[in-house]
């Protein structure tokens, strides 16, 4: 069977690690060998997350985000499969690639690029089919990010209040004196590890007290993510650097709830999936209270992924409405100062939950662990929804070759 070495380590490769072929939950019931369950806690382990990543409906509580009553509007297309699947590219290693073996190489379970709102490539692999979600993981920052940024331009929230003054159970908590502009931006300054490696980090605790990870025999901790948040603890000043960490979000999530009183997934099906005219319902993690995880919880389809790509691009407008600021998108592309080189990418920027690149197409993006992409590029008129079960959690398994292909992707549909 083909393996790559990634890191040091050798895995199955994009081909050889394909679930359908290694036979993840097939038969009735799947051996014993080849069942994935959730109280395993090897879900998310490579190769078993090559199935899972399709599926998480199946291992975790999760809700509904509807699309709607109304008929899908469903996107135009221009074919432009072979002449994308021939393009060749140098990744930042030197190494020639062509574009079809390259989704290979990143792990990509589904991939939509659209140009001038036209869907030109589609294509999907091992568990994933077009009706099916993915998860997002911290894709979902972005979601959240600009649901905020709309409710703060409607005059419904105030960026420049500190958290206690939304959330008085936060009073004691490192979230406490933190404003919403700096979480936001993840300017806080928490006592929080973000290494999806490490298990016992504060990103897998928080995990576990969402419900999205197993419980060891005897676990004590925060029943809740709202529990989880209040036991937040300081590491530094607020507004000082820029410190990743998915806590942030779910933070912001929390706020935009209280004061709307509408759910995050109701916020998501009122002001994304329903106005954009979604194909499919998406769905999001919730722990044992029904709170949605925010920070990285959410699947959709490959195609609905593309359309809240499509309505960034077109700067919130959408079917002549504008469901989301144009001045929060060109918020998003002034960039809000260095990440401090976060997973590998120097000189980005991170403003209202989006990566801002200043690469030559313009583009910003939404990232999401185990390869999740999407890639808006206003010069190219180009957006590119990724989904993939990468071995490697953090983006530097793919980034070497996503970056470049984005490039001469974006290069080639705008020439």
């Amino acid at each position: 069977m083909g393996t790559l070495e990634i890191d040091g380590h050798r895995y199955l490769d994009g081909r050889a690690s394909n679930p359908n072929e290694l036979g993840w939950m097939r038969g009735s019931p799947p051996p014993a060998d080849k069942c994935i369950t959730f109280e395993s806690d090897a879900f998310l382990d490579f190769p078993q997350l090559r199935w899972s990543l399709s599926h998480m409906r199946e291992l975790v509580p999760t809700v509904n985000v509807w699309r709607g009553a109304g008929r899908p509007m469903l996107l135009e297309r221009s074919d432009k499969t072979a002449d994308i699947d021939a393009l060749t590219f140098a990744d930042t290693n030197g190494l020639v690639r062509r574009f079809d073996d390259a989704l290979y190489d990143t792990y990509t379970d589904g991939i939509v690029v659209l140009h001038r709102g036209r869907i030109v490539y589609e294509r999907y692999f091992g568990a994933l089919k077009p009706h099916l979600p993915h998860a997002l993981h911290s894709v979902t920052k972005s979601y959240a990010g600009t649901l905020a940024a709309a409710l703060v331009h409607e005059g419904v929230l105030d960026e420049s209040k500190e958290l206690a003054h939304y959330l008085p159970e936060l009073r004691g908590s490192a979230f406490e004196d933190a404003t919403l502009r700096q979480v936001m931006d993840m300017q806080t300054g928490l006592d929080y590890s973000e290494d999806y490696t490490d298990k016992h980090s504060s990103f897998w605790t928080h995990a576990r007290a969402c419900g999205w990870r197993p419980r060891p025999a005897g676990y004590e901790g925060p029943q809740t993510l709202c529990d989880y948040l209040c036991t937040m603890r300081k590491k530094g000043a607020h507004g000082e650097s820029r410190n990743y960490k998915t806590v942030n979000t779910d933070a912001l999530a929390w706020v935009m709830t209280r004061v709307t009183g509408r759910s995050f997934e109701q916020l998501l099906h009122e002001r994304i999936w329903a106005p954009l005219g979604c194909e499919e319902d998406g769905y999001v993690f919730v722990d044992p209270a029904g709170t949605a995880m925010a920070g990285a919880g959410l699947s959709a389809t490959a195609r609905d992924l593309a359309r809240f790509g499509e309505l960034m691009r077109r700067e919130g407008e959408w079917n002549g409405k504008q469901l989301i600021p144009a001045s929060f998108v060109a918020d998003v592309q002034s960039g809000g100062g260095p990440s401090k080189g976060y997973e590998g990418t120097q000189g980005y920027e991170y403003r209202g939950q989006w990566w801002l690149t200043h690469d030559e197409l313009g583009a910003f993006l939404g990232r999401g662990m185990h390869g999740q992409l999407l890639y808006v590029a206003p010069k190219a008129d180009m957006v590119v929804a990724r989904l993939a079960s990468h071995p490697i959690p953090s983006s530097n398994g793919n980034i070497p070759i996503t970056l470049p292909m984005m490039l001469k992707l974006g290069r080639t549909l705008s020439a």
